[in-house]
């Protein structure tokens, strides 16, 4: 069994992974001030809870956007496993090449995510990862990671649509039952739900009529379940799990 852990600009996940089932899935906060002390002590507990001896685990591997939370997590996996920790980066082996300008630069989510709709549902494949930023990447039909685009996520647009005008109340993300909102909180989910629905649906349409043929589209993320159903789109798969399913088979391209 091994430790895989997502960290997004918000939230933190961790599966515990054995021959490729995902088990014990747990999400937490990302703060960048935590130390690795603080780490371990939050690792520990989860395998506490779960009955589970760290120094059983064969190893760990770690993607992260964010630079301040990697190296105090790698620390804390390491002292805590007893094992070095991988993480996803340059010189990781991916199977993909990357027909990008600056491959060092790739975002490790949007390699993690690409080599998971490559291995479990095909290529050509279009990822949609809905986080703090809303991506779409492309995987050609010759396995080459080929870039994408970046959107501001749902919630990080409403909280400045919130904070910046003297009107508009802060809301909670959900799917109103139509477009046509009929009062300020559904115009604003309206606009949320149906307007993301609406980019995406557009975004794939483009990427695809560039790229010359269809392709498989797979979305994740912590709003996807909400907000693909409203796309016209159709067949688009969601998968909650697909950048821990990236991370099993990086780590059993690199072990």
């Amino acid at each position: 069994m091994i430790l895989t852990i997502d960290v997004g600009n918000s939230h933190i996940v961790i599966g515990m992974v054995e021959n490729g089932d995902i088990r014990n899935i747990v999400r937490f906060h990302t703060d960048p001030r935590e130390t690795a002390t603080e780490h371990i002590i939050k690792l520990r507990q989860i395998t506490d809870f779960y009955s589970l001896d760290p120094t059983a685990f064969e190893g760990s591997i770690l993607s992260s956007v964010v630079p301040r939370v990697t190296e105090s997590l790698k620390t804390a996996l390491e002292a805590l496993i007893g094992r070095r920790a991988m993480v996803v980066g340059p010189g990781i082996k991916t199977g993909m090449n990357l027909r990008v300008d600056e491959p060092g630069s790739v975002a490790a989510d949007l390699i993690v995510g690409g080599v998971a709709a490559a291995a479990y549902y095909g290529t050509p494949a279009i990822v949609v990862d809905m986080g703090t930023a809303t991506t779409l990447t492309v995987v050609d039909k010759n396995n080459c990671f080929r870039g994408g685009a970046i959107v501001p996520g749902i919630k990080l647009g409403y909280n400045a649509l919130s904070a910046g005008t003297s009107l508009l109340p802060d809301v909670s993300i959900l799917p109103p039952k139509k477009v046509v909102g009929s009062n300020t909180v559904d115009c604003m989910r309206s606009g949320a739900v149906f307007g993301t629905a609406a980019m995406i649906d557009g975004m794939i349409a483009r990427m695809e009529a560039e790229l010359g043929y269809p392709c498989t589209v797979v979305a994740t993320g912590s709003l996807a379940a909400d907000v693909i159903p409203c796309c016209t789109r159709p067949g688009i798969i969601v998968d909650g799990e697909l950048l821990l399913r990236g991370l099993w088979k990086l780590y059993e391209k690199n072990r």
